[in-house]
């Protein structure tokens, strides 16, 4: 059986539909499980174990020169590389309009289906088109999390019942992790005791204060924990520098491609960070992990409870915080000894 996943962006979003992938080949052994993506996304869609090919699009910069040459170029190449393969499922999980495009576009097996969702469920975004080019609508209850969506529309789409264990299937070398963090971070002495503290966001209402930033790295220094700053900005290394500069083993990390920042962010002790792609990149890892919110939505993209994954990969290791107008040092400090507690009493 070929199937064809069309999930293109967000880097969230890319993370929360790797769990279906790994139901996918539970139920369906032998299935063929390619991908569409956006290009930025790629390099960690080719770390999700089970899946094939990786077709990338990049949609974000054709829309700038949609007439030019090159784009057309491309567009052209692109299109010839969807449609190499006739699948006997295409389905949407992302339910937009450039989504419902690619599923549209891949070819069909006879008696094949383009699955999608019957419309939108609640904090996520739907557009009509994604029902119009669907020949079967999922229906699913409105309020669910971002990857039990996907599990759910995939298990429906396919015929079978979502497995209880829940693994998202990221793939990271070891040898390549402690090589990553070796480059780019401390001594050898405090290679198992770095937390990463992810504080960059592309939304100003997700940020958490600097000062709250500045006073938990300094307890984790004192606990013992060197402290690394990963960026993805120039606006997010100038914050990074003004963290680390009021702490006494703090480090801003280069900037890194997916791949590199993924090995680093393997090999840390754990993640604190902020309602961002790089937060759900620590809990695919199994990180301990706290996961801050500003608004009441960890229910959709938060850390899932224990019941819903394997003892190694996240219960008690990983947690979300919740507070108007933002959590406060003491929450976030707590949340993390807990984590961090339940690991060492593993």
């Amino acid at each position: 059986m070929r199937i064809l996943l069309v999930k293109l962006s967000s880097l969230g979003d890319v993370v929360h539909a790797m769990p279906a992938v790994q139901d996918i080949r539970r139920a369906l052994p032998g299935a063929q499980i390619d991908w569409v993506v956006e290009h930025s996304f790629a390099p960690l869609v080719r770390r999700c174990a089970g899946v094939g090919r990786v077709i990338e699009c990049e949609l974000r910069r054709w829309r700038k020169s949609p007439f030019s040459v090159p784009t057309r170029l491309a567009w052209r190449t692109f299109k010839t590389e969807l449609q190499r393969e006739h699948y006997d499922a295409v389905i949407d999980l992302q339910g937009l309009s450039k989504s419902a495009l690619m599923s549209w576009l891949a070819l069909l097996a006879p008696g094949g289906k383009r699955y999608g969702l019957a419309r939108q469920t609640e904090g996520s975004s739907f557009e009509a088109p994604a029902r119009w080019v669907a020949d079967v609508a999922v229906s699913l209850p409105p309020h669910i999390h971002a990857v039990t969506r996907a599990r759910e529309l995939c298990a429906r789409a396919l015929g079978y019942v979502v497995p209880e264990i829940q693994s998202f299937g990221l793939l990271v070398s070891e040898d390549k992790s402690q090589a990553a963090i070796k480059n780019i971070a401390f001594d050898a002495s405090s290679l198992n005791r770095v937390v990463a503290l992810v504080h960059g966001t592309s939304r100003a209402d997700k940020q958490w204060p600097l000062a709250a930033w500045r006073a938990l790295g300094e307890r984790l220094n004192d606990s013992g924990y060197a402290v690394a700053l990963p960026h993805g900005s120039a606006e997010e290394q100038q914050r990074a520098q003004e963290i680390a500069s009021h702490l006494g083993k703090a480090q801003v990390w280069p900037r890194l491609g997916l791949d590199a920042l993924t090995d680093a962010l393997a090999a840390c002790a754990g993640v604190v960070g902020v309602d961002s792609g790089l937060s759900h990149i620590a809990a695919a890892l199994g990180l301990p992990h706290v996961q801050i919110y500003n608004f009441d939505t960890a229910w959709r993209t938060g850390p899932l409870p224990a019941r819903h994954a394997p003892l190694r990969t996240l219960g008690a290791y990983q947690c979300s915080v919740f507070d108007r107008p933002t959590p406060s040092v003491d929450a976030v400090w707590q949340a993390w000894l807990a984590v961090a507690g339940a690991v060492k009493t593993a």
